[in-house]
């Protein structure tokens, strides 16, 4: 009897540290509204929320399968591709209401918010460029 009880709790708590895991990895889609145009995500299976290394990668790839199985030959922009799950999906609709309010136009988006929007999206290109250009340069 006294083994059964221990059996059961060392499954539960797998079971419970599991579902921790599981969902701390399900919110580690992080958005700042300081940078609108991109969000973020882990590119390695985080350990703690502290020591997560994040990619910023463009709003528009967040959920860009809407739900659906990415093709074969899709590369995951993130970590265990969580940016194409239901939850991503969830996220990137309350990000966007976020940005555009139910009543609100894209009129009354201020010239401001636009320029940053172009700044943060322009500096985002001119750094996966220059990724892309450094192991050319090694080889020489």
């Amino acid at each position: 009897m006294e083994f059964n009880k221990l059996v059961t709790a060392i499954l539960l708590l797998v079971f419970l540290v599991a579902v921790h895991a599981g969902d701390m990895l399900r919110k580690s889609i992080v958005f700042d509204k300081k940078t609108p145009g991109v969000f973020y995500c882990p590119q390695h299976k985080p350990t703690g929320l502290d020591k997560m290394i994040v990619r910023a990668r463009p709003l528009k790839k967040l959920c860009e399968f809407e739900g659906k199985q990415p093709p074969k030959d899709h590369k995951p922009d993130c970590y265990n591709d969580i940016d194409e799950s239901e939850y991503a999906c969830k996220e990137k609709s309350r990000i966007m209401m976020r940005l555009h309010p139910p009543g609100s136009d894209d009129t009354l988006t201020t010239e401001a918010t636009k320029k940053r929007q172009r700044t943060v999206i322009a500096k985002y290109i001119k750094r996966k460029q220059r990724v892309r250009k450094q192991p050319a340069d090694k080889e020489e």
